[in-house]
């Protein structure tokens, strides 16, 4: 059985869009969108204009006020939820990208003596990244402005109306799990359990 494929015309619109999203601003994933096509479809392209948005407003914020990228950030967040450090595999099955894109971003952080790898303590054929205490410092600073840039970009619903849209992605997000259960699973950190 072959997985659901959206309307020729659906998948179309995303490729003219994406084409010409940078040449008229006022286009997205989901402006080209007609009224005949399945709800499912304009709810996912809906969902990726909105989240296609915000990550374009929190990478130009970042680039503009911290001189530093998304992958960056990112890669900084993970480390500082693991204070004894994760492994580069760890990393990228987290930050969901390959480990030459891990790689090249922690070499990055390192020259700059924002994180330091170490041995690991079980397998000296594997490192540990851990922040160093100038990454712990930069990275508090650049997620005290990201959580409020994200709080202004989410200003627009009630809290009531976030609460109801949380737990509707919930739902969604189980539902996922069910039908694709070889989507990999993240294992919970410490924080995420207590």
């Amino acid at each position: 059985m072959s997985a659901a494929r959206p309307p020729e015309g659906a998948r179309t619109a995303v490729r003219s869009t994406e084409v010409t999203q940078h040449a008229i601003p006022d286009q997205d994933l989901e402006s080209r969108v007609i009224d005949d096509h399945h709800q499912a479809i304009k709810l996912w392209l809906r969902m990726l204009a909105c989240t296609t948005r915000i990550e374009s407003v929190v990478r130009n914020r970042l680039r503009s006020e911290f001189t530093t990228t998304l992958p960056r950030f990112d890669l900084l967040s993970q480390l500082e939820r693991e204070p004894d450090g994760l492994t580069m595999g760890e990393l990228s099955q987290r930050l969901m990208v390959t480990g030459g894109n891990v790689t090249g971003v922690t070499d990055q952080l390192e020259a700059e003596g924002l994180v330091k790898r170490t041995p690991h303590p079980h397998d000296r054929r594997v490192s540990s990244v851990q922040l160093t205490p100038a990454g712990k410092r930069q990275f508090r600073r650049m997620a005290a402005v990201h959580e409020q840039w994200v709080i202004e970009l989410f200003a627009g619903w009630s809290a009531q109306e976030k609460s109801q849209v949380y737990a509707l992605l919930a739902g969604l997000k189980k539902h996922l799990g069910d039908v694709d259960p070889a989507l990999p699973k993240r294992n919970k950190s410490k924080k995420e359990t207590a």
